[in-house]
């Protein structure tokens, strides 16, 4: 595959429609365009459940850059028209990003709570956006490797070539659900473009566990829970596995949420990345390897708060599945985090801020 340059340096001006303001990956992709400047310089309008939270988001930018975020409320995305008056700007959009989906792994009621806000919250944006935004140029969606994966019968190798195998049947269980909701969701957004040719191309960020510093934004918000994939980093660090490292399973791949959220804004500006899914993986982890990494980093901090050193082993699976993350570097111009820096940068932050909501 060819080596794709990353757009050289260029004053013009690009309009972006965040929706999903207030997740853990959404307000790192707001970081990343405000710190994009260099390449591009763009006004955001990030959507928000409420009024107070939209404010928040817009207070808590530096004020040198203040003036480029504002914030548009959408209740309830998967309501009918949600996204029809959030898509109308003046001036109009450039790039739509949409992250707003449910991120939780259990429900009570799987349609209602999780396949219905993530495939009708996407199929809704878009028609919102063919119907009432026709400058856009391109949506980038946030997918997930749930998408992908099919456990426990995986394949050797995962790429951007695989779908899961979870059938709406299985969604019922409320245990498939999430690995449902992005699975149907994607393929709802591939088939609109299919279908109905709008004035936009697609690309899909297909992200696994994401581990990271709490962004700005949600600091600012206050808020005291963590993201489902840092809650295991969160729980070592206040000692909720003191007396023993919790098993990993089913999860073994990690990526840092700042190059998630760079792969968003590199696939919305690089002209090739078009129609293009992007298996957004950094590497492999284990609970173990985690916490190796505390001690490393914080031995104050994890004589207190991890076992003993030597108490159980890596769990991670020798025969574990690989994958293949070369569009996301070629295309995109992706460069890694390791896991050391990852672990550490979101060790500092919890002790920070105390958490963010995902």
């Amino acid at each position: 595959m060819t080596v794709i340059s990353i757009p050289s340096p260029n004053p013009s001006k690009g309009k972006v429609l965040l929706t999903g303001g207030t997740g853990f990956v959404a307000s790192h992709v707001l970081d990343s365009l405000l710190d994009h400047g260099y390449y591009l310089r763009f006004d955001v309008v990030v959507t928000a459940r409420s009024d107070e939270k939209g404010r928040r988001i817009v207070k808590s930018i530096d004020s040198a850059l203040g003036k480029q975020v504002s914030y548009v409320v959408v209740e309830d995305v998967a309501r009918q028209g949600a996204f029809d008056d959030a898509v109308q700007s003046d001036p109009p959009f450039d790039y739509v990003i949409h992250t707003a989906s449910p991120y939780q792994l259990r429900f009570d009621d799987p349609v209602k709570e999780c396949l219905d806000p993530a495939i009708k919250g996407t199929t809704g944006i878009l028609r919102s956006i063919k119907a009432h935004a026709p400058a856009v140029k391109r949506v980038v969606i946030t997918s997930s490797s749930a998408a992908m994966l099919s456990p426990p019968n995986h394949r050797p190798v995962y790429d951007e070539s695989c779908w899961s195998d979870v059938t709406w049947e299985q969604a019922m269980d409320p245990a498939e659900a999430y690995r449902a909701s992005k699975k149907f969701a994607e393929k709802a957004a591939w088939d609109f473009i299919a279908t109905e040719s709008p004035n936009f191309d697609l690309a899909t960020i297909n992200n696994t566990y994401t581990f990271g510093p709490v962004p700005r934004s949600l600091a600012a918000l206050g808020q005291t829970t963590v993201n489902t994939s840092n809650r295991r980093i969160y729980d070592m660090v206040r000692g909720a596995m003191r007396a023993r490292i919790a098993p990993t399973a089913p999860v073994f791949t990690f990526v840092d949420v700042r190059d998630v959220a760079l792969a968003h804004v590199r696939a919305m500006t690089v002209p090739e990345a078009g129609g293009m899914r992007f298996y957004v993986v950094g590497g492999f982890f284990s609970n173990m390897r985690i916490a190796r990494v505390i001690r490393r980093a914080y031995p104050a901090l994890a004589a207190r708060v991890l076992p003993i050193e030597g108490e159980g082993g890596d769990d991670f699976p020798e025969d574990h599945w690989r994958f293949e993350n070369r569009r996301s570097k070629e295309v995109l111009g992706l460069e890694y985090r390791g896991l050391e820096g990852s672990v550490r940068d979101t060790v500092e932050s919890i002790l920070r801020f105390g958490g963010g909501e995902v």
